[in-house]
């Protein structure tokens, strides 16, 4: 009788609370397929083939889709339902250059913040990701690497600026996953030089490595400044001291 006596919003609530982690873990299998490759840059992501393939209704697929649009992975359109995103060239230029831009400001940050415990758990995700290779499981991969960026954004301890490139990192995702396998240790060889110079307390080496981070990741050429300042070795505390 105590059930029935319920209130309509009360019974919606606890509805959606048994619903949402579903249609996260949903959203999680999708986007993994994206950025796996699975899915094509404008392919259409129909509902219920959607629902039939995970085994799940079509609502938790609605609500996951919902949830990657988002993030900017997904589109969702009236009367035309929902597709992975695509971008234009020029898009994918200026979404490479802000993020470029975010992530040095994010190293720079972090060589001058350098607190010793965030650094030692820096350290040990580089030494975890320089054991990764070609072979690593795709979604490990990325994982990882987002562990590292993460750790950095930990360090560099500015939380408007972790709000903005987190959420540049979740629309750009789609376009680094296809060169993420190929560049696993070029990524890792590339984090390790970040990580040495924040370290050093080489704010301007660690911002230009970050930098030129984005822009390979990407492959596309970095900005023609950064290229011959970043040959640079991070000072070592010795050499900033005469300096």
């Amino acid at each position: 009788m105590a059930n029935r006596s319920r209130s309509p919003r009360a019974r919606a609530v606890k509805l959606g609370a048994r619903h949402s982690p579903l249609a996260q873990v949903v959203a999680g299998e999708i986007r993994e397929r994206i950025l796996a490759g699975r899915f094509a840059p404008g392919e259409r992501l129909a509902e219920e083939p959607l629902s039939e393939e995970l085994g799940v209704s079509r609502m938790p697929v609605r609500e996951a889709l919902r949830l990657l649009s988002a993030e900017g992975i997904v589109v969702v359109e009236p009367r035309r339902g929902a597709s992975v995103a695509s971008y234009a060239p020029q898009q994918v230029q200026e979404l490479v250059e802000v993020r470029a831009t975010l992530e040095g400001l994010n190293a720079r940050l972090a060589a001058r913040r350098h607190d010793p415990a965030q650094v030692a758990k820096l350290e040990k995700i580089v030494a975890d990701g320089s054991r990764i290779n070609e072979r690593t499981e795709l979604s490990v991969i990325q994982a990882n690497n987002a562990r590292f960026h993460e750790a950095l954004e930990d360090i560099a301890a500015n939380s408007v600026l972790s709000s903005m490139v987190r959420s540049l990192r979740d629309r750009t995702a789609i376009l680094f996953a296809r060169q993420s396998r190929a560049r696993t240790r070029e990524n890792w060889h590339e984090h390790e030089g970040i990580l040495r110079a924040v370290i050093a307390g080489d704010a301007e080496l660690a911002g230009i490595l970050a930098t030129r981070h984005v822009y390979n990741a990407a492959q596309m050429p970095t900005l023609a400044e950064v290229a011959p300042a970043a040959q640079r070795e991070p000072r070592t505390k010795a050499r900033q001291r005469a300096a």
